[in-house]
């Protein structure tokens, strides 16, 4: 009633406070707000994200609490905060989010998070990441992504690394914009920080298991308690097996069976009261078969016959030649199919000193790949490739911080990173030119810089932020060359060649607490991607020459809310991004070869675009959430090779590509809705989720467009009132949606797509003790 009062008292005199404050449900006073650089404080009946991995940041039970939406409480910035006393667009999802919408892979969070998409190159295993449009276009494993993806704060610098299998996540935290005065990376676009379940005080063991219509089975399981009152373990684990779901259009043989699997093993010791260590060791195999292309149009072998064009898009074909069978020592019965192991460890080292923490993170990763593409999808041998890479990456971060609450926060560091890569390549082209070329070369990467980032509360209500970053890359292609190798003759080698960077970047926000539940905030940051080699079937020198560092100022303000007595929580922003020199799949003319393909720098681009997240709970047992991204962009300046023009003509044409658009899809959606049915011995909870997928342009013509579409996925899950045991029934893409994740051509013959997976209904089994 005294709210009531309050509120009427507002209104009637005119305040601008009162619409919000009625929205708030009462709770409208600045002299309230709690200062975003203090340590969160969870309401009573809060869980939050941080925990062992198996709680969410929602209601185990949907409707145990009528206080609103749970608190988020996230570490992006190297301390525990609630998400929305934090100024940066970002989206979390917790460890039930992930289960829930089946994600097993990185790719996977395309669907839950708004201005996030990833787009395998060609169909294969290495992954293109795009946040708000920013991505980087490249099949090769030489050279470094747009946005970072991080696992326990190590940074996975090379693409191809990050397709293991996802399982035991505590929540995954995906930041938008360029980062890097927090990080040891720096990056245009975003970074994902994936955080894996920690060891638990309590000893606790859990398992889920599925199986679906598509004969794909997937389970996993962990472990955790402590060995004394200081030392504590977690053993976790986890394989797919199954589901192929395409048919070879000649001989029907299936394709697409997953074989995967992963181990981790974690430990956490209190050595004393101010230091701790982690450990963190991993083993990852993948064995599984690719997905295959289907013929976008027809193909006309070179003895002239006609392949046509697949009106069944499930339908795929490969096949190799025997000279290429020989050179890679593969059979020709071998399907598109990845044999690939990842390995490493990471030591994290805590130490408290009063005000003052230090952190330190050594981190080993490797990787060995062995990949067979097929990407003209025929039987013809024009258009296969067989990786064969060797990678290991040292690095080491060391960190002080601010260690207690107080108005200044701050956090300064070194991060060293050495890469080592050895990679082979060949191509099969006998039945278009009539021979296989073998690509190898090593290639070392060494990156020092110094970051630092301070927040500092002028009041309650005000906060600046300034962070700065000085980084400093060298990386140097040694023993590259090009061969035919059925007829062992080098075309093109060169002992090494060498690019780097010294740059600067930064950030500086401003941060103003209108009232507790609504923040809002405005920075401009500085966003650096080191420069690199083309180094897919480079033939010539021209093609080796390195493409430049790609630079981005991003201007953003936004707002994040909690309304309606934390029954709803809006967030939103919108940037604009000035980008320079930015790195484009392209190609450039040889008198000897013609068009051919290469990375190139367009001098000026922009982009711009927003984000707004909503998550409600109406009632205690009904939750709504929807996320939204729109971004737009176009060259400024960039003259850029005419591929097609140059090669009917035979000669070079260039073509003025100002205004153009960059061709990612402008629109992303997400969504879900849930509600949870109450009866004395169980909880029956339906769950609808929704996402939607703009148009993509391609600059090589309509062909190549990806049309847009929308996935449905829905599920229910029972489980006890008071119990350990959850079942799921759940179908996937449930209207069997006939989508593309992309489209190209390798050689111009083949014209390909790949197709999205197709509808499938399965059960999903948990039991946690």
């Amino acid at each position: 009633m005294g709210d009531a009062i309050i509120m009427a008292i507002r209104c009637i005199s005119g305040t601008s406070l009162c619409f919000v404050s009625v929205l708030l449900g009462g709770v409208s006073s600045p002299a309230l707000a709690q200062s975003a650089d203090t340590p969160p404080v969870p309401s009573p009946t809060a869980q939050t994200a941080v925990s062992d991995g198996q709680k969410s940041n929602k209601p185990a039970v949907a409707g145990q609490s009528d206080q609103g939406l749970e608190e988020v409480v996230i570490t992006a910035q190297h301390r525990e905060q609630s998400a929305q006393d934090v100024g940066i667009s970002l989206t979390t999802l917790s460890h039930e989010d992930l289960e829930q919408h089946d994600v097993k892979s990185v790719n996977d969070l395309a669907k839950l998070a708004p201005s996030f998409q990833a787009e395998p190159a060609f169909g294969s295993g290495v992954p293109q990441f795009r946040i708000r449009g920013m991505g980087f276009n490249d099949y090769a494993s030489n050279n470094s992504p747009t946005v970072g993806i991080y696992v326990d704060q190590v940074a996975y610098p090379i693409p191809i690394m990050t397709q293991g299998l996802l399982f035991d996540i505590d929540r995954v935290e995906i930041l938008r914009g360029p980062q890097g005065t927090l990080y040891g990376r720096n990056t245009t676009g975003g970074a994902v920080n994936i955080l894996t379940a920690d060891p638990t005080d309590k000893f606790s063991f859990g398992v889920t298991s599925e199986y679906n219509s598509l004969n794909d089975f997937k389970s996993e399981a962990y472990a955790s308690g402590p060995v004394s009152d200081r030392f504590r373990i977690r053993l976790s684990g986890g394989t797919e097996q199954g589901g192929a779901w395409q048919k070879d259009r000649v001989t029907g043989q299936s394709l697409g069976d997953k074989d995967t699997g992963a181990l981790r093993v974690k430990t956490d010791w209190d050595v004393n009261d101010d230091l701790n260590i982690k450990i963190n060791a991993h083993y990852g195999r993948d064995a599984s078969e690719n997905v295959g292309a289907y013929l976008i149009k027809s193909y006309t072998t070179p003895s002239g016959r006609v392949i046509p064009a697949d009106t069944d898009r499930t339908k795929t074909g490969w096949g190799i030649s025997s000279s290429f069978a020989s050179v890679t020592g593969l059979s020709q019965s071998t399907k598109p199919s990845r044999d690939n192991d990842t390995y490493g460890t990471n030591v994290t080292l805590e130490q408290s000193f009063g005000a003052i923490k230090f952190t330190n993170i050594a981190s080993y990763e490797g990787l060995q790949r062995r990949e067979l593409d097929d990407w003209d999808a025929t039987l013809v041998n024009s258009a296969n490739i067989f990786y064969k890479s060797e990678a290991n990456v040292f690095s080491d971060e060391a960190r002080l911080s601010s260690n207690q609450p107080g108005p200044l926060q701050w956090v300064t560091g070194l991060y060293y990173s050495r890469e080592h890569l050895k990679d082979k390549f060949y191509d099969d082209f006998m039945d278009n030119y009539g021979f296989v070329s073998e690509t190898a070369y090593k290639q070392n990467t060494q990156t020092i810089s110094e970051f630092a980032q301070v927040d500092y509360a002028l009041t309650d209500q005000i906060k600046l932020i300034g962070g700065v970053r000085n980084e400093r890359e060298d990386r140097k292609l040694t023993d590259f060359s090009t061969k035919y190798a059925t007829l062992n003759i080098t075309s093109f080698a060169i002992p090494s060649e060498s690019t780097g960077m010294s740059k600067v970047s930064g950030k500086a926000g401003l941060e103003y607490r209108v009232i507790q539940p609504v923040l809002l905030y405005a920075t401009v940051s500085r966003g650096v991607k080191s420069g690199g080699f083309t180094a897919y079937n480079t033939l010539a020198p021209e093609q080796l020459t390195p493409f430049k560092p790609e630079k981005v100022l991003n201007y953003e303000t936004g707002f994040k809310s909690d309304l309606i007595g934390r029954k709803l929580r809006l967030n939103g922003a919108v940037y604009y991004e000035d980008y320079k020199d930015e790195q484009v799949q392209s190609a450039v003319w040889n008198s000897t070869y013609g068009t051919i393909g290469k990375i190139v720098n367009a001098p000026k681009s922009e982009l711009y675009g927003g984000e707004l997240e909503l998550d409600a709970e109406p009632t205690p047992n009904l939750h709504i959430g929807n996320g939204i991204g729109y971004s737009r962009g176009h060259y400024d300046q960039f003259t850029d090779l005419d591929a097609p023009a140059s090669t009917n003509a035979g000669h070079a044409i260039y073509v003025d590509k100002s205004g153009r658009d960059l061709g990612f899809p402008k629109l992303t959606y997400n969504g879900s809705v849930s509600y949870t049915v109450h009866s004395p011995e169980y909880d029956i909870t339906p769950q609808l989720d929704y996402s939607y997928r703009g148009q993509q342009r391609s600059n090589f013509g309509n062909a190549y467009d990806i049309a847009p579409y929308w996935i449905f996925d829905a599920g229910v899950t029972v489980r006890p009132t008071d119990g350990n045991w959850a079942v799921t029934l759940y179908g996937k893409n449930i209207f069997d949606k006939k989508y593309d994740v992309t489209r190209n051509y390798f050689v111009p013959q083949s014209s390909i797509g790949v197709l999205g997976e197709p509808a499938s209904f399965g059960v999903r089994v948990k039991y946690t003790y």
